[in-house]
């Protein structure tokens, strides 16, 4: 388990390209037959990547968080943006198909995770916060969320937004995750832009194609930084950064939100000339 400090809005200001993409940015989550997780000091989120191939993948506990198991203190969000597969919580099987999401709260023990074909297998996004309270676990199929349209294609926007663990849907402590999907001949996402004190917030940009590329806006509104992304890979931001970025195509990023309180619309808006 990898482990990433805070960072104060000041240090940005003299951070190097690879010192932003060294604090911030995770490169590399999906590895055939492994597991990769980050511990990152932000509202101690843990990020994660479980890519299981022919033989299912066990999460446990870790010395990093002194628990015996892994949701000892803690509840996590899990979407599957591979192939086909099965996550079994306790003895109990979910199956999961692309872009399908499981919560899975408090004192859950046993967590395997498994693919349907090694060839095409699942690739399991885990984001996971510090829990109170135990809350059942539950499963949401991408397909059965219509989701809700905004924006427009004139303004390079038009995206279809479906908010699976929030306040109105999956019940949780304080994880809140969601996915936005920009259609054709879209590339902006949130903007203009927010920060929310209150969270921290992590990006996980997919459906972008090898060659594309994810430009990724962080830092001080008065005074911005990029992060070069590209496919299936992730961005920490900070509660004091802003969060938003263009891509060279469309895409689909899976939001996760961990902190003070589940108010999908607890933001502060960044207008348009406040942004340098």
């Amino acid at each position: 388990m990898e482990i990433r400090y805070s960072t104060h809005p000041e240090q940005i200001k003299t951070f190097t390209t690879e010192d932003i993409r060294k604090h911030y940015l995770i490169e590399e989550l999906f590895v055939p037959g492994e597991m990769k997780l980050v511990y990152t000091m932000e509202d101690r989120a843990i990020v994660g990547g479980i890519t299981p191939t022919s033989e299912a993948i066990s999460l446990k506990g870790y010395d990093e968080i002194k628990a015996d198991y892994f949701l000892e203190r803690r509840e996590a969000g899990i979407f599957n943006v591979g192939g086909s597969g099965t996550i079994i919580v306790d003895g109990e099987p979910f199956a999961m198909e692309n872009k399908d999401c499981l919560y899975v709260g408090l004192g859950k023990k046993e967590l395997l995770f498994t693919s349907e074909s090694s060839e095409s297998p699942a690739k399991y996004y885990l984001f996971s916060a510090p829990a109170h309270k135990e809350y059942p676990t539950q499963h949401v199929a991408f397909k059965d969320i219509e989701g809700e349209r905004l924006g427009s294609l004139e303004s390079a926007n038009d995206r279809v937004i479906r908010r699976m663990i929030h306040n109105e849907g999956i019940q949780s402590c304080q994880v809140v995750m969601g996915m936005t999907q920009l259609n054709t001949g879209s590339v902006w996402n949130s903007m203009p832009t927010h920060t929310h004190s209150r969270r921290m917030e992590v990006y996980l940009y997919i459906d972008l194609e090898e060659k594309a590329r994810m430009f990724h806006m962080m830092g001080d509104p008065s005074e911005t930084r990029h992060i070069v992304m590209k496919n299936e890979q992730a961005v920490i931001s900070p509660p004091w950064s802003i969060h938003c970025g263009s891509a060279t195509s469309n895409y689909t990023f899976i939001w996760a939100m961990a902190g003070e309180n589940k108010t999908y619309n607890d933001m502060d808006a960044v207008s348009m000339d406040q942004i340098r």
